[in-house]
């Protein structure tokens, strides 16, 4: 298959392997939390009173979307929602007390969790991997 040897594609697929050994850990630990949903939580927590478009830019998501992935967070407890007191069209959003305890209760799942990701590497091969995703991403004209 030509695809198999195309960075896009091996990208792609890493991705599909990367939210399937999420959502199937963070379900074992009993969390219903998706990826962009915890990465959006991070964010949130790093800064919180930050708006919905910043939270998009600091996890790399379509700023059209991402108020569907904080009305689910907002639905869930995890997050608060106000109106900027500075830009009346801005939306902040801080964690919950909820969610800061969902957050640190995932934490560990998900770091543990990225081993399974890279499992087929050795501890060298998942060191040079992230450099080189790292490399990509930071020369990214995209990002």
């Amino acid at each position: 298959m030509e695809a198999y040897g195309m960075a896009g594609h091996l990208i792609r697929r890493l991705q599909q392997i990367s939210t399937q050994v999420f959502t199937t850990r963070a379900r074992e630990a009993g969390f219903d939390l998706t990826s962009v949903q915890f990465a959006a939580m991070d964010a949130i927590r790093e800064k919180p009173g930050i708006d919905q478009a910043g939270v998009a830019a600091m996890i790399a998501y379509d700023k059209a979307t991402i108020g569907g992935v904080i009305d689910r967070l907002v639905a869930k407890g995890l997050v608060a929602r106000s109106v900027s007191e500075r830009d009346r069209r801005a939306r902040e959003v801080r964690l919950t007390e909820h969610g800061q305890r969902i957050f640190d209760a995932l934490l560990p799942v998900v770091r543990d969790l990225q081993d399974d990701i890279l499992a087929p590497l050795t501890p060298e091969d998942r060191a040079r991997f992230l450099d080189l995703s790292r490399r990509v991403i930071d020369g990214s004209t995209t990002s």
